[in-house]
């Protein structure tokens, strides 16, 4: 690898009002190299890339791209250095092409000749190996199709140095392996690359070496092949942290959530679930695979809810030594307020945190008497309780905030997250549903959230856990059934299956799939 150097950090200070996001940080980045930025959530990772990009600009030091400081006040000015950045969500316009969304806004001279940057699109797409219609609308794509028309605009431009924000978020194992293919020959071709991921295993794959940043400080850079994920999490937190997954046998398991021919239209008439049938069992961890928009989001709200389902569907909760727990009770066509009055004890993590899941103008107490304001007397409600148990939540999750009543809006969004999974967990639930539980949190926390929803499910819990790394779910879950276009492509015992079968399920419908 060359230690020629691209891109030097100096002393890089960032503040936001009293908050010091990044704290005299000096990195270097060389050139025909993949380094992983590591950090706890809060860390400082994401603000430090986004200075190099041009959205935030530094308080203190200097940047230097091949050894020359330079002023990087835009991200125009960012690609006039050669760097550029591919965000997390996407920024295309979806009724334009490919081509259309890679040349919009370049000032060329003339009338716009998409012919010729269609031929120089597929020039850039030979040499690094993607592959990209050019004349193929946004809305027609796939996830892993999008993000390479975002890679393809950045090199358009010239890029030599890329920024990739949790690139493979929303990719199938097989979209991965193929984007890091792609990674390795723009490495070859000298270009550089940081990507900022929370996947260790990821980190191991692919990175030539990995810089770890603490509580917005820099702590030091490591060879890939002269680490271990223990290692490099021991790192990010400053002591020694255990990695284990503890997944139990289930204990005696029995049916307490059974769903059959569910059939959801969004409000525009879009079928999003197509005649999906499962069985959740107490005891036992549920794992929902598939790519963005295969229908996992309307499958929890249904049962929770908060979605119109057509006619001939069935959601029977079956409780424990209830008098009807034999028949169970039918929940479609209840609201949640309805659930709740006929006894279900359901707890659900929704996807939009602060959409739906908590009221980001108050703070922690507030969003914790939105579960048991109805236990006051009167016009009284019990806030002493709501108060002790935000309390409880900050102790066991470590929620950095200034205090119980800061307003949730304004924390960090791992933090946010943090509040709103302690909350439903704290609620002593029969059916615990979680989307995306740990997304956006660091390793450390995300191993404790794993760990409590094992000690729920080794209470007789049904925990329906909804996830996009496919490493967790073969190791948390005891089944995982995997959607695809709003059906149910398979169920399979995490046990025995592997992450290349899930990832098959999950890019197509195989009606020979295992029902288990």
């Amino acid at each position: 690898m060359e230690t020629e150097v691209a891109v030097q950090l100096k002393h890089i200070t960032k503040r936001f009002a009293k908050v010091i996001a990044n704290d005299d940080v000096s990195l270097d980045i060389y050139k025909g190299e993949i380094l992983s930025l590591l950090g706890e959530n809060g860390s400082g990772k994401t603000t430090l890339m986004n200075m190099l990009a041009g959205i935030y600009f530094p308080d203190e030091g200097e940047i230097l791209v091949n050894g020359k400081p330079v002023t990087i006040s835009s991200p125009k000015d960012a690609f006039s250095h050669g760097i550029g950045m591919i965000h997390q969500h996407f920024k295309l316009v979806d009724v334009f092409t490919a081509a259309e969304n890679i040349v919009l806004g370049l000032e060329d001279e003339g009338r716009l000749d998409l012919k010729a940057a269609a031929a120089k699109i597929n020039e850039i797409c030979k040499k690094y190996g993607f592959h990209v219609d050019p004349n193929k609308k946004i809305y027609d794509m796939s996830v892993s199709e999008k993000q390479t028309v975002e890679i393809v605009k950045v090199l358009y431009r010239g890029a030599r140095i890329l920024i990739l924000d949790e690139p493979t978020a929303v990719l199938t194992p097989q979209e991965t392996d193929r984007l890091f293919a792609v990674m390795r020959n723009m490495k070859a071709d000298g270009k550089s690359m940081i990507i900022i991921t929370h996947k260790l295993h990821e980190v191991m794959d692919v990175s030539d070496r990995v810089a770890v940043l603490r509580k917005g400080r820099y702590v030091g850079s490591v060879s890939t092949s002269e680490t271990s994920p223990q290692a490099l999490t021991d790192m990010m937190v400053g002591h020694a942290v255990t990695l284990n997954i503890n997944r139990p046998e289930p204990k005696d398991p029995t049916p307490r959530l059974e769903v059959s021919n569910l059939t959801v239209y969004d409000a525009m008439g879009v079928k999003r679930l197509d005649q999906v049938s499962f069985t959740a069992m107490g005891g036992e961890i549920l794992g929902i695979a598939g790519i963005a928009g295969s229908g996992q989001k309307e499958l929890l709200e249904s049962i929770a809810g908060l979605q119109p389902i057509s006619p001939g569907a069935s959601i029977r909760y079956r409780p424990i030594g209830h008098p009807d727990a034999h028949e169970g009770l039918e929940l479609v066509g209840k609201t949640p307020l309805q659930i709740k009055q006929a006894g279900v004890s359901l707890a659900f993590v929704p996807e939009d945190r602060l959409g739906m899941g908590l009221v980001g103008s108050q703070g922690m107490t507030g969003n914790m008497l939105l579960r048991s304001y109805r236990k006051g007397r009167g016009l009284f409600t019990d806030r002493k309780s709501p108060k002790k148990l935000a309390e409880e939540v900050i102790a066991e999750l470590d929620v950095v905030t200034p205090g119980v009543n800061f307003p949730v809006r304004r924390l960090s969004g791992g933090n946010v997250q943090k509040v709103l999974v302690g909350r439903e967990i704290a609620q002593s639930p029969s059916v615990l549903m979680t989307a995306y539980a740990v997304r956006g949190l660091d390793i450390n926390t995300s191993y404790t959230i794993y760990n409590l929803l094992t000690e729920q499910k080794m209470k007789g819990v049904a925990v329906v856990y909804v996830g996009e790394d496919l490493d967790v779910l073969l190791e948390l879950c005891d089944r995982i059934l995997v959607l695809c276009g709003g059906q149910v492509s398979g169920i399979v015992d995490a046990r025995t299956t592997t992450k290349e079968e899930v990832g098959l399920l999950m890019t197509r419908f195989k009606k020979e799939a295992a029902q288990i």
